[in-house]
């Protein structure tokens, strides 16, 4: 046979792994006993597999996760924690996302907040979603700069546009007016439409006061609150643990 045309051939039309697997397959007698459906079938998961590693890659490397390895079977569920595992279980089947839910995650510093939605949103990639991080108070300065320059209504678009937004560090300092304004303005877009992770030192039964303005308060916590899945996690900092350990 001529293979060598049809390998040219192939990777012409950018069927790399297809044509690798071939060439594989030509060396393996075990292979070459298959029937035709077989072989290729086998050729066609190759590429298949080559290329959704390649997105989640390219997805995962947009995504800028703050923890980029984190990921919800390398979860703690030590008792101190008190991690809801069913909850998390249940979580990990990314269905949240497909139906537009947001997730929140509060605690006190260093118990894990940033790994846990870091880790879902790793899970959501895997399932073929989008996601983007960002801490909330570099999100506010960006949203500020993107005013001076005049890219304000582009960059709420990206943003709308992501499968689930991880909004990390929420609560951390007060909010200016601008801020006040401009977080809801991306939480509005993404109502009902696209998802959302929060963390926060701070309960949620305390956002309304931290938001300040009653009125844009009430409409934020509408939107992104209720009818949250919620993650309380609990327990010493694991930082402090880990430092104290070494």
């Amino acid at each position: 046979m001529l293979n060598q045309p049809t390998l040219e051939k192939l990777k012409a039309l950018r069927l790399h792994a297809l044509a690798s697997a071939w060439e594989a397959q030509q060396k393996q007698p075990d292979v070459t006993a298959l029937s035709f459906d077989e072989r290729l079938g086998l050729l066609i998961d190759a590429e298949w597999l080559t290329r959704e590693n390649a997105r989640v890659g390219r997805n995962l490397r947009a995504a800028k996760l703050r923890i980029s390895q984190a990921c919800l079977e390398d979860v703690d569920f030590g008792a101190k924690r008190g991690l809801d595992r069913p909850l998390v279980r249940q979580l990990a089947a990314c269905r949240w996302v497909y139906e537009k839910q947001n997730v929140i995650v509060t605690g006190a510093t260093g118990t894990g907040k940033t790994y846990l939605a870091c880790a879902l949103a790793q899970a959501s990639i895997r399932q073929g979603y989008r996601a983007m991080y960002r801490r909330v108070p570099r999100l506010l300065e960006e949203l500020a700069l993107a005013h001076a320059d005049g890219s304000f209504q582009a960059l709420l678009k990206r943003i709308a546009k992501v499968d689930l937004l991880v909004l990390d560090d929420w609560g951390l300092a007060p909010l200016k007016d601008a801020e006040r304004r401009d977080l809801l303005e991306l939480l509005e877009d993404r109502y009902g439409a696209r998802s959302t992770v929060i963390t926060s030192q701070l309960p949620t039964a305390k956002w309304h006061d931290h938001i300040g303005d009653p009125t844009i308060a009430d409409a934020i916590c509408d939107r992104v609150v209720h009818g949250a899945h919620r993650l309380v996690l609990k327990g010493p900092s694991r930082r402090k643990e880990a430092a104290e350990s070494t």
